[in-house]
């Protein structure tokens, strides 16, 4: 099952990717600027690889999340270096990282 919705988080619109996969569920909230994810996603490897972290990839991730809503109150247990130099850090709340993506 793949469901796509639109939600807004302090009048910013954002999509969510919920993708029902064998054993687990790939969450992601995203715009054009960047992405937060469950756990399923790698961020460190958007700083790791070369090619990748030229790029500038503006995510992050939260563990042990289940839904769309989990995600939305979840702390942030990885960030990218783009996603810090946006003044989003490990620990910060989803919903109040997505507020720094514009």
């Amino acid at each position: 099952m793949f469901r796509v919705d639109r939600i807004f988080v302090n009048n910013k619109q954002f999509y969510t990717y919920t993708i029902k996969l064998p054993k687990t569920t790939l969450l992601i909230i995203a715009n054009d600027v960047g992405f937060i994810s469950c756990r399923a996603i790698d961020v460190d490897v958007f700083d790791s690889l070369p090619h990748l972290k030229e790029r500038g990839v503006v995510c992050g991730c939260a563990s042990g999340v289940k839904t769309i809503e989990e995600l939305l109150n979840a702390p942030l247990v990885k960030v990218t270096d783009a996603a810090k130099e946006r003044g989003i850090y490990v620990g910060m709340l989803v919903r109040d990282a997505l507020t720094k993506l514009e």
